[in-house]
C-alpha cells in the first residue's frame, strides 16, 4: 500500500487551494517479498512482549513468534529517524505513524511506550485484542503516566463491516471459522473503547472514523487518504 500513500500525497499537494494537504515525506517499512504481507515478520515486528510461539499454518511454514514490538520501535526510533533526518528535512512537529491491523496494534503501542516519537498518530483496524489485550498494560502505564506530551492527536478507524456482517455472500468452506473469529475479534467494538479511553487524557485529541462500506482489507485505500489528511492537511 506505499504506492497508494506516495500517489495520494502527490495527487493533493500541489493544489493547497483545492486540497488543503500540506507537503510530506512518506516513509515506508516494508520487507523483502514481492507479496503483499509477509505475516511472519510482520506477527514479530508488530505485536507487544512478551509475545508467544505459535505453530505454523502449514507444514511448510515457521513458527510464528511476537512480541518483538520494543525491538522494532527502537530500530525506527535509533536507526530509521536518523538515516531520515539524513536525507530530507523534517518537522518533528509534524509527523506521524501509520498502521493497519497488527500496524494499527503496533502504532497504539508505540504511543503508550515512546509518545514523544511523533505528534499524529493513525491506527487503522488495530488488534486491540491480540494475545488477550497486552495491550491494556501498556495503555494504563501511559494513562498513570505524568510527563506526556500535551499536544498528541491520534486517529483510529475502522470499516463498517469488520465487525458487523458484510452484505456480499461468504460460501468459503471456511466462512463459519471466519465470521467466528471476526465476533471474537470485535475490532470496531475495541477501538471505539480506545478512543473513548483516549479521549479522556489531557493533551490528547482523539478521533474516531468508521468508514462506510468497508471490510477489514478494502478499508486500506481510503484510510490512507484521510490519515494524510489528518496528518498533514492545512485546514485542520
Amino acid at each position: 500500500m506505499f504506492g497508494t500513500a506516495v500517489e495520494a500525497l502527490r495527487a493533493q499537494t500541489p493544489w493547497p487551494m483545492g486540497a488543503g494537504v500540506a507537503d510530506a515525506a512518506v516513509v515506508a517499512v516494508g520487507y523483502p517479498t514481492d507479496a503483499p504481507y509477509d505475516s511472519v515478520r510482520r506477527s514479530w515486528d508488530y505485536s507487544p512482549p512478551p509475545g508467544a510461539t505459535y505453530p505454523p499454518h502449514t507444514p511448510q511454514g515457521p513458527d510464528v513468534r511476537t512480541g518483538g514490538a520494543e525491538t522494532f520501535l527502537t530500530f525506527l526510533e535509533e536507526e530509521l529517524k536518523p538515516e531520515i533526518a539524513r536525507r530530507v528535512r523534517t518537522d518533528p512537529a509534524r509527523s506521524a505513524l501509520f498502521g493497519h491491523s497488527f500496524g494499527g496494534l503496533f502504532a497504539l503501542y508505540a504511543l503508550f511506550r515512546r509518545p514523544e516519537a511523533f505528534s499524529r498518530w493513525i491506527a487503522v483496524s488495530p488488534s486491540v485484542y491480540w494475545e488477550n489485550f497486552t495491550l491494556l498494560r501498556f495503555a494504563e502505564a501511559f494513562e498513570a503516566s505524568a510527563d506526556r506530551p500535551t499536544d498528541l492527536r491520534v486517529l483510529i478507524s475502522v470499516g463498517e463491516y469488520e465487525e458487523a456482517p458484510a452484505p456480499f455472500p461468504l460460501d468459503a468452506a471456511d466462512a463459519e471459522k471466519r465470521r467466528a473469529v471476526q465476533a471474537s475479534a470485535r475490532i470496531e467494538t475495541h477501538a471505539r473503547a480506545m478512543h473513548t479511553r483516549l479521549s479522556a487524557l489531557d493533551g490528547i485529541t482523539s478521533e474516531f472514523e468508521l468508514i462506510g462500506g468497508e471490510t477489514h482489507m478494502s478499508v486500506l485505500p481510503t484510510a490512507i487518504n484521510q490519515a494524510i489528511r489528518f496528518a498533514f492537511g492545512t485546514w485542520r
